[in-house]
């Protein structure tokens, strides 16, 4: 006998429907299951076997064959142990194939038949959604949070294999989707702030470095703090999620999306509601970063997509790690390619690096004498290549800070009241860009910045000087242009004046001469 179901799985971030096919007929026992399955996907023999006899269903001692169509496609994971259960049981007619035909399955099994809950749920329900409209889709209990985050989906729960079987046969009933459940997270993440991140409140001084950090978290730009050890560029750098507009909703399911796919969702909550700030240790492989694996898994890029990939001790970092950020810092996607194929994840992050001037650390310190030699310097500097530097818009110097001036500085501006400037520069620039297919001024293209930065013939000519005296690249030409607009943007002014040019100018400190001190 025979028995179909429809089940699904992830490759990246698509979704792929698989159909599972059971043939059970006569011979020697045995379970083999073809079409392409990962080592996790063949054990499932097992865990299906203990399951079905534990929820107290027949396990046929016959020639079993599962074919996981199409057979070409790669399968991994779990996820299929609760289709094959299904399938079994309706090829043995335990259990209504028609009634079975009509649901999408998904879910682990543990050996007492308990239905575990799997990664991915949320994007393989929102691709159903597109792919199977008007389909069920039966998910582990665990997981039915994450998928009624989908609007306009049919989703039940079930917690164990005797649950589903007794719904199947008419006999019981599952848990439902949750309604509204999805409007119910949107309003809670309009009141959402980045409560659980330090406040710039704690931040004596600095106000230098505290404004290209607004700057940078209004328009989504790039940021390079350097100076010598223990001037605060990581404690600053961790406050910066703290100014940032709370997450939209699109963005929201987008992370939450990735972070489900890898099998990080909290287990407390269905949805991200903060934005990510990820501090890989300088050691990172570049797999760990970027992503991979055989079949490839996402990386820090990917992970801290809305949010803040801060890398600390940026030198340090191994230099394909460095240049490997090239891609996703230009086009905020990363494409992965391996043997297995082809694999795209979002990566539109903020990126935050913190460096010292020196090996030493205290090149340009006025109360430490550094100890390194001009090439030594140069050295140090050149292992951050030209076209990285070139994709980070605001180069800041953190100086040191005299103990007399911290016992008279007061308080720092708290991070809530920065954080209204920044959320009143956005929706500038939502309301702006609302039909150019971007959200922030650090993803205009030539065609917006030639639109939407227009300068006068004072401005034009600030900016031509600089462009031939520190004889700068057309990349980092068009991101002083769009530091400029965010800075407006900040002061609410729809031109581009030469004083917020300017500002926007003094945030390149790597486009000038290296002064070693001699």
């Amino acid at each position: 006998m025979l028995g179909i179901i429809n089940s699904c799985c992830c490759l990246g971030m698509d979704t792929n429907l698989v159909r599972v096919e059971v043939d059970v007929s006569p011979g020697l026992p045995s379970f083999t299951i073809v079409g392409l399955p990962d080592p996790a996907v063949r054990e499932s023999t097992e865990r299906v076997r203990g399951a079905i006899r534990n929820a107290g269903f027949e396990f046929p001692l016959k020639r079993i064959t599962v074919n996981l169509a199409p057979a070409d496609l790669r399968k991994e994971g779990s996820l299929f142990d609760l289709p094959i259960a299904v399938g079994i049981l309706a090829a043995t007619e335990q259990v209504s194939r028609e009634k079975v035909a009509q649901y999408i399955f998904v879910g682990e099994l543990s050996l007492d038949g308990t239905v575990c809950p799997v990664p991915g749920i949320l994007l393989m329900a929102g691709n159903i959604v597109r792919e199977s409209a008007g389909s069920t889709l039966i998910v582990p209990l665990s997981n039915l949070e994450e998928a009624s985050l989908v609007q306009n989906i049919s989703v039940l729960g079930g917690s164990n294999l005797g649950e589903i079987i007794s719904f199947l046969r008419g006999e019981g009933s599952l848990h439902e989707g949750i309604s509204d459940f999805a409007v119910e997270k949107m309003n809670t993440l309009a009141k959402t702030v980045s409560n659980g991140y330090p406040d710039f409140a704690d931040v004596k001084g600095q106000e230098k470095v505290k404004r290209a950090l607004e700057i940078a978290a209004a328009g989504g730009h790039n940021v390079l703090l350097i100076g010598p050890p223990g001037t605060g560029k990581t404690l600053l750098a961790r406050r910066l999620p703290s100014i940032m507009p709370p997450l939209t909703w699109e963005e929201a399911l987008e992370v939450t999306k990735i972070y489900s796919v890898a099998g990080l969702l909290p287990k407390d909550s269905p949805l991200i509601t903060t934005r990510p700030f990820r501090a890989p240790h300088h050691t990172a492989s570049v797999a760990s970063i970027i992503g991979g694996g055989r079949i490839p898994h996402p990386g820090e890029v990917s992970f801290a997509s809305h949010g803040i990939l801060f890398l600390d001790e940026l030198p340090e970092f191994n230099r394909d790690v460095l240049e490997a950020l090239r891609q996703p810092l230009e086009e905020k996607v990363v494409t992965v390619s391996r043997a297995a194929g082809s694999f795209t994840y979002p990566a539109n992050f903020t990126f935050v690096g913190a460096m010292n001037p020196c090996p030493c650390g205290y090149l340009g310190d006025p109360k430490r004498e550094c100890t390194c030699t001009p090439h030594q310097a140069q050295r140090y500097r050149n292992r951050i290549s030209g076209p990285i530097l070139d994709r980070i818009d605001l180069h800041v110097e953190v100086p040191r800070m005299e103990l007399k001036e911290l016992a008279q500085s007061k308080q720092g501006e708290p991070s809530s009241e920065i954080r209204k400037r920044v959320i009143k520069a956005r929706e500038i620039q939502r309301e702006r860009y609302q039909d150019e297919g971007i959200t922030q001024n650090s993803d205009m293209h030539n065609k917006q910045i030639k639109k939407y930065c227009k300068l006068n013939k004072e401005s034009q000519d600030l900016l031509y000087n600089v462009f031939h005296k520190l004889n700068l690249s057309m990349r980092a030409f068009d991101r002083i242009l769009k530091v400029a607009r965010t800075i407006a943007d900040l002061d609410a002014s729809e031109q581009i004046k030469s004083i917020h040019l300017a500002e926007a100018v003094q945030y390149r400190l790597f486009d000038r001469p290296l002064d070693t001190g001699a």
